[in-house]
């Protein structure tokens, strides 16, 4: 399995993006007549899913990829995720509330399938968070600063990395009265590291070897620290 795990696949215009070579490194493993398969992270939320799903499905045709088919998978169609699983060989993770989408893959055994998967794999956000081997939920609605709010699961186990995108966006970002970053994921990286990508970075995952591409920061022990800048490749052992 080949695994592009993004802050967003998609720049402002809503097309794939060409930065840090993300397009490029897509295309020279992309292969003819593709089956590509779109898992929606909101599986009852149709009409945003569609929404989503047309904009997507117009980004990879417009970048010339060869496709045979696309296909969105949510709970409309759950009678064919069998099938369509089996036949696809590029699956698309969508952003959206990571806890939501979570349970979605694992109601699919999306876990269990990507073992032997040896495809192409590419995420957007919550689905980039949602790989992790142990996953690291930021808080993200009202309410989820709360004791109760379960911020670590079981992930796709992908990769060890903890993803947190769209940090242009969300770096001061307030929630119930807290800024999430300083007052609860500075506190919550003692021992642990989480990897903070602006759109546009992603990490590459291939025979083992993880690669991030991009402009990126580690929060550690309660500090943050920017480790590259675009243009840049850093090689990580994963």
């Amino acid at each position: 399995m080949i695994s592009f795990l993004t802050s967003s696949a998609y720049d402002e215009f809503e097309n794939l993006y060409t930065k840090n070579n993300f397009l490029d490194n897509l295309r020279s493993f992309w292969i003819k007549d593709a089956s590509v398969l779109y898992i929606a992270s909101y599986p009852d939320e149709y009409q945003l899913t569609d929404e989503y799903f047309n904009k997507h499905h117009k980004a990879y045709m417009d970048a010339g990829l060869s496709i045979k088919s696309f296909d969105l998978l949510d709970h409309r169609n759950m009678h064919e995720a069998d099938r369509l699983l089996k036949h696809a060989d590029v699956i698309i993770l969508c952003g959206g509330h990571c806890p939501t989408e979570m349970k979605f893959f694992n109601e699919l055994k999306l876990k269990d399938y990507l073992i032997n998967f040896d495809g192409i794999l590419i995420s957007t956000s919550a689905g980039s968070m949602n790989s992790a081997k142990l996953v690291y939920a930021q808080p993200e609605l009202e309410g989820e600063t709360s004791k109760d709010y379960v911020k670590y699961f079981e992930g796709l186990g992908i990769t060890e990395l903890n993803i947190l995108p769209h940090y242009q966006d969300y770096k001061d970002h307030v929630l119930d009265g807290l800024r999430v970053f300083e007052d609860i994921t500075y506190p919550d990286s003692k021992d642990k590291y989480f990897y903070c990508f602006p759109d546009g970075t992603y990490l590459l995952i291939q025979n083992g070897i993880s690669k991030i591409y991009g402009e990126f920061y580690v929060i550690h022990d309660g500090k943050l620290n920017k480790i590259q800048d675009n243009d840049n490749i850093y090689s990580i052992s994963d």
